[in-house]
């Protein structure tokens, strides 16, 4: 009896050493990494992911025959940011462009892996944050979800704030399950943001009182 309760013991410290695996995040290389793990759904004659920046395009995918023309816009993955994405692929002979970030959604198709999990994230206005990766740049995953923590810009006006979420995103329709708000990691204020707490403090400063004035005192002519 005491031998098969020991059995049953290693078992299921083995279980919660296996369970606290599948819990451990791990890290987004880049968005760019992330961009180029796309599996193009259905049959794709070719497909080029490009990246512009300063006017340039630099090819991050290429797959079959160069016949693109460049394009002069594209989807942005980053907030604020003087570049953009853009895909040209063929099928069925027809040559066509992705511009927008909804649009990645049909060319991904099933999600195959987490990278194409991010990428429906960013299509709902997530996004992950290079900088602050700890908390805006993770995931995780079991048998039926993956788990990403992510950000999302929620104001460009005063303050300039990101928030940070957990998504659960199913690995069978692809679709956002639930939604974790984490709160906020930046929050910017400038000069010319009235609602800057530093400026509140120094307006609720008690002005300097006025001196009393003098009595003046009237005299009499005799």
């Amino acid at each position: 009896m005491k031998k098969n309760n020991s059995k049953f013991i290693v078992f299921i410290f083995l279980l919660l050493g296996v369970f606290s695996l599948a819990q451990e995040k791990k890290q987004f290389l880049s968005i760019q990494n992330v961009l180029q793990k796309m599996n193009p759904n259905g049959k794709i004659d070719s497909w080029f992911l490009i990246y512009n920046t300063y006017g340039k395009d630099n090819v991050l995918v290429s797959s079959g025959k160069k016949d693109y023309t460049p394009q002069f816009s594209g989807f942005d993955v980053v907030p604020d940011e003087d570049s953009f994405y853009y895909i040209a692929y063929s099928q069925n002979g027809k040559l066509n462009y992705i511009t927008e970030l909804q649009e990645l959604k049909n060319f991904i198709g099933k999600i195959d892996n987490v990278e194409e999990a991010a990428i429906i994230a960013m299509s709902e206005g997530y996004f992950i944050d290079e900088e602050f990766k700890d908390v805006a740049g993770n995931y995780y995953e079991d048998t039926s979800n993956y788990y990403l923590d992510l950000g999302k810009l929620t104001s460009k006006e005063c303050p300039y704030q990101k928030k940070h979420y957990t998504l659960t995103i199913s690995k069978t329709t692809g679709i956002i399950n639930y939604t974790k708000d984490n709160g906020t990691y930046i929050e910017l204020y400038n000069k010319k943001c009235t609602n800057n707490p530093r400026l509140l403090k120094i307006e609720k400063k008690e002005e300097p009182k006025d001196e009393p004035k003098k009595s003046t005192k009237s005299t009499k002519r005799r």
